[in-house]
C-alpha cells in the first residue's frame, strides 16, 4: 500500500504539471490565432496592392509590383508560421492530455488507497470484541 503523504505530494506535483500544460496550450492557441490573423492581413494587403488602370505610370507599376512581390513573400512566410503554430498547438494539446492521464492515474491510486484504509478499519471493527453496555432495568 502506498503512503498517503507520498500520494498527496505526487498529486500536487501532477496538478501543477497539468496546470502548466494547460497554460502552454493556451499560449500555443493564442499564438496560432495571432499568426492566422497576421497571415490574413498580409493576404489582404497583397490583394489591395494590385495595379489599377488609374496609375498606369511605369515607375508606379514597378513599385507596386515590387511591393506586391514582397507581400507575397511575407504571406508565404506567415503561412509557414501558421503551420508551425498549428503543429505546436497539437503537441501542446497532446502534452495536456498526457498530463491529465497522469493526474487521473494518481487520483485513482489515492482512491484505491482510501478504499483499502476503509476496508482495513472495517475489519478491525469486525474483529474487535463487543463493547459492554450497561443495561438499566426498569425499577
Amino acid at each position: 500500500m502506498a503512503d498517503p503523504k507520498k500520494l498527496a505530494r505526487i498529486h500536487r506535483v501532477r496538478t501543477l504539471q497539468l496546470n502548466l500544460k494547460h497554460a502552454d496550450e493556451a499560449r500555443a492557441r493564442e499564438k496560432f490565432a495571432s499568426e492566422a490573423t497576421l497571415a490574413q492581413r498580409i493576404g489582404a494587403l497583397a490583394d489591395a496592392v494590385s495595379p489599377t488602370p488609374e496609375n498606369a505610370l511605369g515607375a508606379s507599376l514597378g513599385a507596386a509590383a515590387h511591393f506586391r512581390e514582397r507581400l507575397h513573400q511575407s504571406a508565404a512566410a506567415a503561412q509557414n508560421r501558421v503551420l508551425n503554430a498549428e503543429v505546436f498547438v497539437s503537441r501542446a494539446a497532446e502534452a495536456t492530455r498526457a498530463a491529465k492521464r497522469d493526474q487521473t492515474a494518481v487520483e485513482k491510486l489515492i482512491d484505491r488507497a482510501r478504499a483499502q484504509i476503509a476496508l482495513k478499519d472495517m475489519r478491525k471493527l469486525e474483529e474487535a470484541p463487543p463493547a459492554r453496555s450497561k443495561r438499566h432495568d426498569p425499577c
